[in-house]
């Protein structure tokens, strides 16, 4: 055996350097070459191989006969038959990424709302039919396979959906790069209602393991927290360095998911980090006959990534987030860092091999801990460790609102961290100099700059500190990217110059949002446009506008989005117990529940139908209202008291509207409990209208309103976020706006304060409907009607209410006219091609991480 040949079996690949790598290949003989070509035998192409994968599964790993297999033990079988193949996929791209020795984006994410696995894999690999066919000859529907595997409870809202579909498009794209988060046991939490209130309950995801993940038991990262630093005399240059000495260690240990690419062979890689203790096991304490002590370390090390967004209505839920997010950030810039170490260039090129995007604040502690490990362990000078750290990041900004920033107390940062701590002040002393320097005098500016809030008590921003740490920082609309240069961050555009501020408009991945959540439809599209290609470019989607007044498409067309309403009535049924008639306007707004997303001006204004549906002559009621289905979902924080009482409100709504029999069929109010993507996979399909009304100026983008008019659904909603480039794309003719504009809102917001406002009598007749009982006891939700009246109404639900109205009347007349409607419908997603993730990913390779798709088949 030749020397390279032995040195493979004492290493793997990812051991050796990519010049060593490269003379390995050249000497690898014929024979070698052979085994590995069987190793790839995973790589089934037909039927007959992927039922030999199928039961070998069912045999082997599952221990289970062929005979006795149910619908739980096939989707086992069919998900790791599929996982083999794709490691296949996955150990070539990372060989030849490693051999290439490419740049790599790192996408550090505390939310991937991946949703379920196995069906947007046969879709990216391109086997679907053939699995179907496969699996039925075995004696299974594929449905009903699909619909066995949980959704991985991995994130919560649009940030996390964003994440996943951002690293679909990576691999698409055959860009070199990772995702980084955690994997957690519970997720955020499976949302409950009882008697009309959202419950949490422990979302056991992981109850039957989950296939889609390689468990790499052997990387466990130590990561310290708390102890004390010291300054110590480095022997080689004896120059005087910072020494962190930590007081506890909890070990970050690695799961990998495999990532595959559409119409490619790429697979890039989700890292995924699980919290264990160091010692699991105190067993001296158990023989003493302390049992739950015994046990204290293990359980105090794992609660840091059992729960999304643990409570931080108290000091422990925020140390605890904390320790999260550091937890998370240290391991995987441990990885990144042993990654570049391995190539044997010089610092000053680590910028030239890794990028790494901040999605939110959540990950900025990396800015701080990447600069503690380039000059407290690399020994680099500061400066010089600076530069590298400012030109590794980038920053996404998701949010307008100064109050949603991220802020931490000192003290608390302080005692878990207390050499970032230094760090921090350190990094904030010399960027405070420069601007001094720049604008003497203005230390008002000083002070709105300034990493750390001279507030009681003290906090550190952790907005301010990612936009000092990254060379780019970007919003995720034109209007947000715009509003946030103009407000939250004004002044670091007179610090930096507006150059650094850019924007990167979110998308969303066509292949799970319509080849898989509307199969009906896609193929449709697929039989005009000549194939599934637009699915790599959705640009392609304007070509169905030369269909649009066909009659025969058009009855195609309407008959899918019937099909889809008629799934979708079905969930409903299933989920609540409310029978709804396909053939209404279903009319929805999914998304987590908060005040200035401003569900509560949704079920005000289904109160204020009801009210006029009570109103009118029983006999003219079918000519004046066209039958109606508001549907609502979404979780709300557990500490979030207003956004749970909204849920209340709309379940209280829902009892007394659907069992009226005066109104039957005009009017149905449902809320869908635990919403989540293999919901929102059925919903978006079945939406004939969906809302996004957010106060203006308040949503940075949003991505589902992209999801409902990619799916043939139409908008109701503001002049905010993605809205207005969705206007542009779609035509006005195709959206229904409505409300008072970003600019006029911190008007509106001071004649409040002031006084000066007006409640229209439509919402008085509203409240007043509420307060009387009607919808259950008035003081459940006297808050939510204070907030309005007598509280400022910060989110101008008083002030859109009148036009959100007339909106809803206009949406009517519409509705009315079907062959209308449905022309709105295909011209609107003939118009879509913008809002794909792939153009967004192309925007980031170019404009801030400055990487290449590697275009070699692999």
């Amino acid at each position: 055996m030749s020397e390279p040949i032995q040195r493979i079996h004492k290493r793997t690949l990812t051991g050796f350097s990519p010049t060593e790598i490269l003379s390995i290949d050249a000497a690898i003989p014929l024979k070698c070459r052979e085994i590995w070509k069987r190793y790839g035998a995973n790589e089934f192409s037909d039927v007959d191989g992927f039922e030999s994968q199928f039961v070998k599964h069912v045999e082997t790993t599952l221990a289970r006969s062929i005979y006795n297999c149910d619908n739980l033990a096939a989707y086992q079988a069919t998900s790791n038959s599929i996982r083999d193949k794709l490691i296949v996929h996955w150990n070539k791209t990372q060989h030849l990424h490693t051999a290439k020795d490419v740049k790599r984006i790192y996408y550090l994410s505390l939310e991937f709302l991946m949703g379920r696995a196995l069906d947007n894999a046969l879709i990216n690999l391109e086997i679907r039919d053939l699995a179907a066919t496969a699996v039925d000859e075995l004696g299974f529907r594929l449905e009903d396979i699909l619909e066995v595997e949980p959704d991985a409870a991995l994130g919560n809202g649009g940030l996390g959906r964003l994440a996943a579909c951002f690293i679909d498009s990576l691999s698409t794209g055959n860009y070199p790069g990772w995702g980084y988060g955690l994997r957690y046991q519970y997720g955020i939490f499976s949302q409950k209602i009882v008697d009309g209130y959202q419950a949490e309950a422990p979302d056991y995801w992981l109850r039957f393991s989950n296939p889609w993940e390689l468990p790499r038991l052997e990387i466990q990262i130590p990561v310290d927290f708390y102890g004390y630093t010291t300054t110590v005399k480095d022997p080689q240059t004896g120059k005087s360095k910072k020494q962190w000495n930590g007081g506890e260690q909890i070990l970050a240990v690695a799961y990998d998911f495999p990532i595959p690419g559409y119409g490619t062979s790429n697979v890039n890689n989700l890292r995924m980090w699980s919290s264990k203790p160091t010692t699991e096991f105190d067993f001296q304490k158990f023989n003493e006959g302390d049992y739950q002590d015994s046990l204290a370390q293990q359980q105090r090390a794992e609660s840091i990534t059992a729960v999304l967004y643990p409570n931080d209505n108290f000091y422990k839920g925020k140390e605890l987030r904390l320790k999260q997010q550091y937890f998370w950030v240290a391991a995987s810039l441990h990885d990144i860092v042993r990654r570049f170490i391995k190539t044997k260039r010089p610092w000053d090129q680590f910028p030239d091999q890794v990028a790494i995007q901040l999605n939110d604040t959540h990950p900025t502690l990396a800015v701080v801990e990447l600069q503690r490990i380039l000059t407290d362990l690399q020994g680099l000078e500061w400066d010089v460790a600076w530069s590298i750290v400012q030109r590794t990041f980038g920053y996404t900004n998701h949010t307008v609102m100064a109050e949603a920033l991220e802020k931490w107390p000192v003290d608390l940062f302080g005692t878990l961290l207390p050499r970032h701590l230094e760090i921090v002040y350190d990094i904030n002393l010399a960027f405070l100099q420069m601007v001094e320097k720049k604008f003497p005098n203005d230390r008002g500016l000083l002070s709105s700059v300034s990493v750390i809030e001279e507030s009681q008590p003290k906090n550190i921003r952790m907005a301010n500190l990612a936009i000092i740490g990254s060379h780019r920082v970007n919003g995720v609309a034109e209007l947000h990217s715009q509003l946030i240069k103009q407000t939250i961050f004004s002044d670091f555009v007179k610090v930096y110059g507006s150059d650094k501020f850019t924007n990167v408009t979110n998308g969303i991945t066509p292949r799970r949002w319509l080849r898989q959540a509307n199969p009906g439809l896609a193929a449709l599209i697929a039989s005009k446009l000549g194939g599934y290609g637009y699915l790599n470019d959705l640009n392609k989607l304007k070509g169905l506008e030369q269909f649009v007044e066909d009659p025969g498409f058009r009855a195609e067309w309407a008959a899918i989005k019937t099909a889809n309403k008629t799934k979708l009535a079905a969930l409903i049924a299933s989920t609540t117990g409310v029978t709804v008639n396909p053939n209404s306007l279903f009319d929805v707004q999914v998304k987590r529940i908060h005040e200035y997303k401003r569900q509560q001006l949704n079920i005000f204004g289904v109160i204020w139908r009801y009210l006029q549906l009570k109103a009118t002559p029983k006999a003219e009621r079918t000519t004046k209202f066209v039958p109606k289905v508001s549907i609502f979902g979404g979780k709300a924080a557990p500490g979030y008291y207003t956004a749970k009482t909204i849920i209340k409100l709309v379940n209280s709504v829902g009892s007394v509207v659907n069992s009226d029999p005066e109104i039957g069929d005009l009017l149905k109010v449902v809320f869908i409990p635990d919403y989540n993507v293999s919901k929102a996979e059925v919903i978006c399909p079945g939406s004939d209208l969906s809302e996004h009304i957010s106060t203006a100026g308040t949503e940075a983008s949003g991505t589902s309103n992209m999801k409902f008019v990619l799916n043939g659904g139409l908008i109701i909603g503001t002049v905010d976020g993605a809205n207005v480039e969705i206007t542009r794309e779609v035509g006005e003719d195709n959206i229904f706006l409505f409300g008072n504009l970003a600019e006029d809102v911190e008007d509106l917001r001071h004649e409040h304060h002031m006084g000066r406002s007006h409640i229209p009598d439509s919402l008085v007749q509203v409240f007043d409907a509420i307060s009387s009982g009607q919808f259950g006891t008035p003081d459940e939700f006297q808050s939510l009607l204070d907030g309005v009246r007598f509280h400022g109404d910060h989110y101008l639900v008083s002030d859109d209410f009148e036009s959100y109205l007339e909106a809803q009347k206009l949406v009517d007349e519409e509705f009315r006219k079907k062959e209308d409607w449905v022309r709105k419908s295909i011209i609107s997603v003939a118009n879509m091609g913008f809002f794909s993730s792939d153009r967004c990913i192309e925007e980031y390779a170019e404009n801030i991480w400055n990487i290449e798709p590697l275009e070699e088949k692999v």
